[in-house]
């Protein structure tokens, strides 16, 4: 897929006036075909620089919130798009609107037009939009997606503010012990090595620790940088968000808020699936797209072949070991 640019361009229509706006293309010659398309002679293009801080999370959800509005008071998905883009104070959201206004007045679903737009709209929003284009509820969809968006970034905003004040005490506790190891302790040592008495066993393991770490304080360093760097070229990997995704499930606290906000979004989609007669193996592929998580895209899967081969929905669930008791006793009761 390749990655939109954006261009700023000046030209006379078929008319003799003077037209200018800001829109996405493949590059150069994609948008002088597509003003010769439009009867539009241009005079002067140039490529934009792209403010990645604009793609935020808040954004989009609020995009969609207010879309959703605008669609619930009547306006069609196309004039909705128009109208949020003439309102939206940056160009190149205003240029991304636009463009998707025009794709679906071309006929392709809203849907398919946010696949060109991963960084702005991830796997959930386009599982959503398909479903609510599949049931006919895409306003109720928009609205149950900004939602779950807005209780996500309330729970990633409560954790880390809980987990600020650890930090920062553990961050100081680490440079005290630094500057204990690298400067104060050798020169203790000088002095108890004049008194030539011997030393407490705990004194001279601490001792032995100073020494150690500023003779191979620099390859703890060169290690600390290696293993930096390969998480960062391996983090991208689906087997390793799937190991990834399979300890923080394991933490005390941090896995229940993971677990919970992964079987809210899981049964969300079936339920919007299911209340509008969707085949419920159709919904569970809607909500193994929505995840973005190898694991539990991995468990679903597992969940779809076994009921596939006639397993009840509920031992399906229960044999992956991420449902709770209370979600299998649920299904099985319905």
């Amino acid at each position: 897929m390749s990655v939109k640019q954006l261009w700023r361009w000046q030209g006379v229509n078929d008319k003799g006036q003077l037209e200018q706006d800001v829109v996405w293309a493949d590059n150069r010659l994609a948008l002088i075909i597509t003003l010769q398309h439009q009867r539009i002679m241009p005079l002067r293009i140039k490529r934009m620089g792209v403010n990645a801080a604009l793609w935020k999370e808040e954004q989009s959800a609020e995009i969609i919130h207010q879309l959703a509005t605008l669609i619930h008071a009547g306006l069609t998905l196309s004039e909705g798009l128009e109208l949020l883009a003439k309102q939206h104070p940056h160009r190149q959201w205003q240029a991304l609107l636009r463009t998707l206004a025009h794709e679906l007045e071309q006929g392709v679903p809203f849907s398919s037009a946010l696949v060109s737009w991963p960084q702005v709209f991830p796997p959930l929003y386009q599982t959503m939009i398909r479903t609510g284009e599949l049931t006919g509820k895409l306003a109720e969809c928009c609205f149950e997606l900004a939602r779950q968006q807005k209780a996500q970034r309330q729970i990633t905003v409560s954790v880390k503010k809980a987990l600020r004040y650890p930090a920062i005490i553990l961050t100081m506790a680490a440079l005290v012990v630094f500057a204990m190891l690298h400067f104060v302790l050798p020169e203790f040592a000088a002095i108890y090595r004049s008194f030539n008495t011997p030393l407490p066993l705990l004194t001279r393991g601490i001792i032995a620790i100073a020494q150690w770490g500023s003779a191979w304080g620099w390859l703890i360093l060169f290690l600390t940088m290696l293993v930096a760097i390969a998480h960062r070229r391996v983090k991208q990997k689906p087997s390793w968000q799937a190991q990834r995704q399979r300890l923080l499930l394991r933490l005390p606290v941090m896995g229940r808020l993971i677990r919970g906000q992964k079987l809210a979004q899981i049964f969300t989609v079936l339920a919007l699936t299911q209340s509008a007669g969707i085949p419920f193996l159709q919904g569970l592929e809607s909500a193994i797209d929505s995840l973005g998580c190898p694991y539990w895209s991995q468990r679903l899967t597992q969940v779809h072949q076994e009921i596939a081969a006639g397993n009840p929905v509920w031992l399906a669930l229960k044999n992956t070991q991420e449902f709770s008791p209370l979600c299998l006793q649920l299904v099985r009761t319905g």
